[in-house]
């Protein structure tokens, strides 16, 4: 007789049965595993960096489910939508369940009243930390500035996460900033059980418009005389994927975020094409605190010193968790200067069509003697 074929299997017992992928027992194995990755919530989510995370948390398989929250309803349809503002008690009830939150919901738009703009930042990371810890959420993750290291002649380069926050209230969102850094301090000693991490960026760039983007848009480089610029660019696409590293608990604590290195003001010129106006430090500090007084620019003098003075920061917390940066410093810069193009800004002060072919034929010293005959003018009106 014959052994039969070892590629034919001999019927046996229920084996004429189709086969359903049962294992013994009868207990069929689920065709897709459920996932088991965090609820993360995010606040401020249906624009800018909030809608970025939102679609990218959306897209992961680590992550379970995405509650987005903001005053309106974003475009992404796979996450769950809450309309309201943040500073809502109400919050705390849409919280619950998840256990991340991620709070991007700031104002720190250069045209925004500031005491409205600390009124908003301030209480609605308040109430977003005190929601949280009630709802039972584990981690809450804020994004700050690297701003708030300050901008001093004697920093460090690069400094370390580790580095006093040196900066002051002086410059643009940088008071608001430093205050929810505060309260993120406190909060873990406030809700026994909450942890908070902190992520700082660098100049960010991708449809941004801050003091240090429009910076750009000037007809000359302002630069004072005796100050050392350094520039260390964030673009939005690696802010993003810092902030799912965060959420998805694969780093804590506080951790700076940007392109690897920095660029050298020479460097920075040569790049970008644009030259530089060297003016004294009493001659630009002045004129762009009346200016600024007198409520021609949005920009107060303390937003200077962050193009004056070395503030960039290693990331090396990231880096040990095994991030990194997709875009360098070179490539940040080259479109940040796409996205200012046909933009006019003198001392942070957006100029119309017929102001900036002024300025651009003229050069940058005209416009700067045209803001002191503004000056001067605003003086004369209100009989100063």
């Amino acid at each position: 007789m014959s052994s039969p074929d070892p590629q034919v299997r001999e019927p046996h017992g229920d084996e004429n049965r189709p086969d359903h992928g049962e294992q013994p027992g009868g207990v069929r194995p689920p065709r897709n595993p459920p996932v088991r990755g965090p609820i993360v919530a995010v606040t401020g989510a249906a624009s800018g960096v909030g809608a970025a995370l939102v679609a990218r948390l959306a897209a992961s398989d680590e992550v379970k489910q995405v509650v987005a929250i903001d005053e309106r309803r974003g475009e992404c349809t796979e996450a769950q939508w809450h309309v309201l503002d943040v500073r809502d008690p109400a919050i705390a009830e849409k919280l619950r369940g998840a256990d991340v939150v991620v709070h991007l919901a700031l104002d720190l738009d250069l045209e925004t009243d500031p005491a409205a703009r600390t009124a908003y930042n301030v209480r609605g990371t308040q109430t977003v930390l005190t929601a949280a810890a009630a709802a039972g959420v584990h981690r809450v993750v804020l994004c700050t500035s690297a701003m708030v290291y300050g901008a001093l002649p004697d920093n460090d380069i690069p400094l370390t996460e580790d580095s006093e926050l040196r900066a002051t209230a002086e410059a643009t969102g940088v008071g608001d900033l430093l205050e929810i850094e505060r309260l993120g301090r406190r909060a873990p000693r406030a809700h026994p059980g909450l942890n908070v991490t902190v992520v700082r960026p660098a100049v960010l760039v991708g449809g941004t418009d801050t003091a240090l983007t429009r910076y750009f848009e000037s007809p000359r480089l302002l630069v004072v005389a005796g100050s050392r610029p350094t520039w260390q660019f964030c673009h939005v696409e690696d802010l993003v994927s810092a902030l799912e590293y965060a959420a998805l608990e694969k780093v804590e604590g506080e951790l700076a975020v940007g392109c690897e290195g920095w660029l050298e003001q020479e460097e920075v010129e040569e790049l970008s094409g644009i030259r530089r106006m060297e003016l004294p430090s009493a001659v630009a500090l002045g004129a762009a605190a009346r200016l600024h007084r007198i409520g021609l620019t949005p920009s107060p003098a303390g937003d200077l010193a962050y193009t004056m003075h070395p503030w960039v920061v290693s990331v090396s917390r990231l880096h040990a968790a095994g991030w990194r940066p997709r875009w360098t410093n070179e490539e940040v810069l080259a479109e940040l200067l796409q996205e200012v193009a046909g933009r006019h800004t003198v001392v942070g002060r957006r100029l119309g069509r017929k102001d900036a072919t002024a300025a651009g034929a003229a050069g940058a010293t005209v416009a700067l003697l045209g803001a002191a005959a503004a000056i001067r003018a605003a003086r004369r009106r209100r009989g100063i």
